[in-house]
């Protein structure tokens, strides 16, 4: 339930249109339902602005089909299950037919309501390889109800191909980079524009990258003010964030 779906509730019954049991029925199971394996937060699209988000790493298929489905009853908003495999996926649409998969986000999406294409979000990848968790934060800020351009294989390697796309990173209100290896990108962009960056290290890379944790403290340790950080491959945060930094943007446009 959204702030809009809360309010006509509230002003259906102040003006004797629904009735107050009616009324209590919807608002039951308002702040969580609770399943034994799981209390679906109901609550959170009033909080913070979205439904809650299914993580699908560790949860058996039945488990996320499930919690998919209480959370698509009356969604007015998008629906969002991350870290999620082909088989999960077919098992969710055999109930709810109209979901759709993204293979290499491995993100399963349910749509529920047009949402309005809000600011401008910039999602760069340094190389290819990167794309996956690019994708997944790319599809997060625009299920969320962003717009989002895409500047993938920019790397410092070939800071030409970077440079030759300064009026698009000087046009976006907040930027996504991606990078694994050394995570240089992060600080070269964060050095070219006034806005919010927000820096995500990826696995890829050699031995010594040790899984991501080289290009995580490069990050951290960059000179270039205005780049934030968050966990290894958490292509899903960095697209959340971007969303409210966003949002913000809107608000005081």
């Amino acid at each position: 339930m959204n702030e809009k779906s809360l309010r006509d509730l509230l002003i259906g019954i102040k003006n004797n249109e629904i009735s107050v049991d009616s009324g209590l029925n919807k608002l039951k199971d308002l702040p969580f339902e609770d399943l034994g394996f799981v209390k679906i937060d109901h609550h959170r699209q009033l909080r913070q602005g979205f439904p809650e988000v299914i993580y699908s790493a560790g949860k058996t298929t039945e488990q996320i089909v499930t919690i998919a489905e209480k959370l698509a009853e009356g969604a007015e908003t998008n629906i969002l299950a991350t870290r999620a495999n082909h088989d999960v996926y077919v098992a969710v649409a055999a109930r709810i037919p109209d979901a759709e998969y993204y293979d290499l986000a491995r993100l399963i999406v349910i749509r529920r309501g047009e949402q309005a294409k809000r600011g401008h979000i910039l999602v760069l990848s340094a190389g290819t390889s990167d794309l996956p968790v690019a994708e997944e934060a790319a599809i997060t800020a625009e299920v969320m109800g962003n717009r989002v351009e895409r500047l993938y294989d920019t790397g410092v390697a070939g800071i030409h191909r970077l440079l030759s796309q300064k009026d698009k990173l000087l046009a976006a209100r907040v930027l996504i980079v991606v990078a694994g290896m050394e995570g240089a990108l992060a600080s070269v962009v964060g050095g070219l524009v006034d806005k919010p960056v927000i820096a995500v290290p990826t696995s890829v890379g050699y031995g010594a990258s040790f899984g991501g944790l080289a290009a995580l403290l490069a990050m951290l340790n960059s000179c270039a003010s205005g780049v934030s950080v968050v966990n290894i491959d958490n292509g899903f945060g960095a697209g959340y964030q971007a969303s409210l930094i966003n949002k913000l943007g809107e608000v005081n446009v």
